[in-house]
């Protein structure tokens, strides 16, 4: 199985934060959330594959080539969606069509506008004129209309209504049908990855927590609650961003260093829970 995007052991520092020694890699075929905390790394990273930022050491690959030595060639299968449209205000929908495909060898005009029809956007409008979500529609039909083979997005679903976050993940899924096609997904809105990823890459403070299978994390860890009577020195060794109350606690822990323990409750734990708590557990080590 070859690998639609490679990172080993890259770093990048700046004055007030650094990568350090990232790693992970993307399965053709798959989708990838990519998460964590505002601020934790994930924009940087994403730069850094693209090549707007250049690494201070490591390596990075996408579709098994270089990102640099190989960047002409790698763009014309690459898709990008950020948070913000990178089209001019000015410009209207055919503007950005006559703009764009110049630069892509499998540009299809007749495929750019079924998808403008699709999504429901006029060709006449201005891109300011757009909502967030049709210009997050409209960075994805470009993407689309040069055939990319991988989409990377950049907190695409930050300020959409759930309406067309949840459009966003169905064309997401229809997508990745084609198994030649990947998606590497930044966000900090975990339910939309609950519903889609295959994988999951964590990222605090600029290190790689877990990088696998989105279900094998899921599984990994549970919610745990007992009263304050059992809440000792070696339980609270194993609780990850522990929270105590009047009756009681709750944390997170790892499921095979609790299951043998009696007087607690353990359910099952969402994404954004692990999230939460591991930052919570970061910033309480950081005092």
């Amino acid at each position: 199985m070859s690998n639609a995007i490679e990172l080993k052991n890259v770093n990048k520092s700046f004055k007030t934060f650094s990568l350090k020694d990232i790693s992970f890699s993307l399965d053709t075929g798959f989708i990838m959330g990519f998460v964590g905390q505002n601020g934790a790394g994930k924009t940087t990273t994403i730069k850094l594959i693209l090549d707007m930022l250049k690494l201070d050491s490591g390596e990075i690959k996408i579709f098994n080539k270089d990102h640099q030595r190989h960047a002409d060639v790698i763009k014309e299968d690459l898709g990008i969606v950020m948070d913000k449209s990178y089209f001019v205000d000015e410009w209207t929908l055919r503007d950005v069509e006559k703009a764009m495909s110049p630069f892509y060898i499998n540009w299809s005009s007749l495929k750019y506008s079924k998808l403008l029809k699709d999504f429901g956007l006029d060709k006449n409008k201005k891109v300011k004129e757009l909502s967030k979500g049709m210009n997050m529609k409209l960075m994805i039909a470009v993407a689309l209309s040069h055939d990319a083979k991988l989409l990377i997005l950049d907190e695409p679903t930050s300020g959409l209504d759930p309406v067309a976050r949840d459009e966003l993940m169905d064309m997401l899924r229809e997508y990745v049908l084609d198994e030649n096609r990947s998606v590497l997904f930044s966000t900090h809105i975990t339910s939309d990855l609950e519903k889609i990823a295959d994988y999951v890459t964590v990222i605090q403070n600029g290190k790689i927590y877990y990088t696998g299978p989105k279900d094998e994390l899921l599984e990994q860890y549970a919610l745990v609650k007992g009263g304050q009577n059992v809440l000792n020195d070696s339980l609270k060794k194993l609780l990850i961003g522990l929270r105590e109350h009047s009756v009681g606690f709750d944390a997170i822990a790892k499921r095979d260093e609790v299951k043998h323990l009696k007087n607690i409750v353990t359910e099952n734990v969402t994404l954004d829970e692990i999230i939460i708590r591991i930052e919570k557990e970061s910033r309480k080590s950081e005092k």
